[in-house]
């Protein structure tokens, strides 16, 4: 029994997890040593464990399960291991656990990544270097190019989401979950701009045939890691809104975080790094992704378009429950702000 290394208030469970581990195939050898709670994720928890020869990154989710959360740690899980092997960055899957009396949740094991994740003021050579920063957006791009082109049947992959009509799917899906926050209390509905207008413009505008294949589903720069020793992308990071659908939506959902001159100016919208300079423009992204790819990017407004509309949806749905007192009001207010911008920028894509 270990009673040296803290349990987190209760999210490592040292007795059942000490015995697990020693069952499975880890690199090093040895007990657990050491145990350090890593920054990064807003809803699920990292744990860095070391032992003499050996460290691995344990990531389970809070103490207070949603409905889904084992099932997502464990879908998380099956993505990472599937692209084992392949071109796209990615920590190396190591093993996973499903029962839930271990710890308290399902969790997994994966190798830690040397490098960090670009929020806020750019370190080192990042801030000081212009063609560092430079090859950021390319280094991007290369990633989900490389995702967008696994054969997610190839790969085990080919039940890990709805592919029958999910052009059809897509506007009536976001609206939908945009709909139903009008039952929280004291959130003010139809509280976006623009979203009847967007919605009927996506439906009008439906490209005719989509490719389907593994997306990340929340490509941007609070999801990826960087070389701190070279302008380099690492790995792309918190897989829990993975799964199948069009790649070039996950090329929309980074468009979103890029900021270039002509921006709407709605919502204090702020760049996501800093300094926001050399970044290149969203355009020099499309073109890439479509040289990597061999994609026809003819289509690439409409995905930019709906990625505005899902990624609204999405985080007014924080404001929703920042109203009914669930949520931080600041974080709620930011996230709704966001949102605004979001659709001013898809009304004006759409002009």
């Amino acid at each position: 029994m270990i009673t040296t290394l803290p349990d987190f208030d209760g999210l490592l469970n040292w007795d059942h997890l000490t015995d697990w581990l020693a069952a499975q195939s880890l690199p090093g050898s040895g007990p657990i040593t050491a145990v350090e709670r890593l920054t990064g994720g807003s809803q699920n928890n990292l744990f860095m464990l070391s032992r003499k020869d050996a460290r691995f990154v344990l990531r389970r989710p809070p103490k207070h399960l949603r409905p889904n959360s084992n099932d997502t740690m464990l879908r998380e899980a099956r993505v990472l291991g599937a692209l084992s092997g392949s071109a796209v960055p990615h920590p190396q899957f190591l093993a996973a656990c499903a029962d839930t009396s271990v710890t308290g949740a399902a969790f997994y094991l994966m190798a830690p990544l040397d490098g960090f994740t670009p929020m806020g003021q750019l370190p080192g050579n990042y801030a000081a270097q212009a063609e560092w920063r430079r090859a950021m957006g390319p280094e991007m791009v290369k990633g989900i190019a490389a995702l967008g082109t696994v054969d997610h049947v190839a790969v085990g992959l080919s039940d890990f989401g709805k592919p029958d009509n999910w052009l059809e799917r897509q506007v009536s899906r976001w609206r939908s979950q945009l709909d139903g926050y009008r039952e929280m209390p004291n959130y003010p509905g139809n509280a976006l701009p623009h979203i009847d207008r967007v919605g009927d413009w996506l439906e009008r505008n439906r490209p005719t045939q989509c490719t389907i294949g593994v997306i990340h589903g929340d490509f941007q720069f609070a999801n990826v890691m960087f070389d701190r020793n070279a302008p380099r992308l690492i790995g792309l990071i918190d897989w829990e809104l993975s799964t199948l659908g069009d790649p070039l939506l996950d090329l929309g959902w980074l468009l979103t975080s890029w900021m270039e001159p002509g921006d709407p100016v709605t919502g204090g919208r702020t760049p996501a790094v800093e300094p926001w300079q050399d970044f290149g423009s969203r355009n020099d992204l499309v073109r890439l992704y479509g040289e990597l790819t061999g994609r026809d990017m003819t289509a690439m407004p409409w995905y930019f378009v709906l990625a505005c509309f899902k990624l609204a949806c999405l985080l007014e749905g924080t404001y929703a429950r920042a109203c009914a007192g669930k949520a931080s009001t600041e974080m709620g207010t930011l996230l709704h702000n966001y949102a605004i911008w979001l659709m001013s920028k898809a009304a004006q894509l759409i002009e």
